[in-house]
């Protein structure tokens, strides 16, 4: 009997089920959209996971910061990021709704992100890394706060949170077991080790792009060379075409 259980449990830890855990609607379209959109067509289910409203995602000289324009801002954010996950075949988008540029590494946090882990079981999970990279050049809004917030507790959920029934025992009360990722992969990390081939799916990730009217609609054109000439430089660096680059770790045994 134990040794059946142990065979459905590694069934269910190695299902097609990705997680894509970051701060804001867009990052993921800008971080790993074309891995998205090329392990959908593999038969992976991804699923989205948005920490915050997008509240602040306003233009920066923006006179009315009343709580009615948040509001529409939003409203606005977050329908622009249900259509980029059609684009992507995204099979489903969860906002946590904490307020933009306020996200703050917290157990209530945390323990958010555990419960999804365990609801969903996730293979793979893809998030925004905790630290800065100094080197070649600092782009400051690759590192927002909220970034580094998001893939913080994103980390510090996978492991060894979500594995770990010690941690958060009120999960077990609703039914949430422990559950290992297996495979993590980090946005924007210092040291870059793996790159997944866009090269079929980067019209997809840039289609998925310009669904974020509201951040890219006036200058849409400005940032598909940005984000084209970037995979090409991803991908010169490893054969291919074009690329998105992770730090890609294993959590074995």
């Amino acid at each position: 009997m134990q040794g059946q259980q142990e065979a459905v449990e590694t069934s269910k830890e190695q299902a097609k089920r990705a997680m894509v855990i970051v701060a804001h609607p867009d990052d993921a379209e800008f971080g790993c959209g074309g891995t998205v959109a090329r392990w959908v067509r593999e038969g992976w289910e991804v699923y989205y996971v948005i920490c915050t409203d997008g509240g602040g995602g306003g233009p920066d000289e923006a006179q009315d910061v009343s709580a009615e324009a948040r509001q529409r801002t939003i409203e606005t954010r977050q329908a622009e990021q249900r259509a980029a996950c059609q684009i992507l075949g995204v099979k489903e988008v969860i906002f946590l709704g904490y307020p933009d540029g306020q996200l703050q590494p917290t157990r209530e946090l945390k323990r958010e992100l555990v419960r999804l882990l365990r609801r969903y079981r996730p293979t793979r999970v893809v998030c925004q890394s905790p630290e800065r990279s100094w080197s070649p050049v600092l782009f400051l809004g690759r590192y927002h706060p909220d970034h580094l917030t998001a893939g913080r507790m994103a980390l510090e959920a996978i492991y060894p949170a979500s594995q770990n029934a010690w941690d958060f025992p009120e999960l077990l009360a609703e039914g949430l077991q422990p559950h290992r990722v297996r495979e993590v992969y980090i946005v924007g990390a210092p040291v870059l080790n793996h790159a997944e081939d866009i090269s079929e799916t980067i019209e997809l990730k840039l289609r998925a792009l310009q669904a974020h009217a509201s951040q890219v609609g006036d200058h849409f054109e400005q940032v598909a060379e940005r984000v084209r000439r970037g995979a090409q430089e991803s991908g010169a660096r490893h054969q291919l075409v074009y690329a998105e680059e992770f730090h890609r770790t294993e959590n074995a045994r």
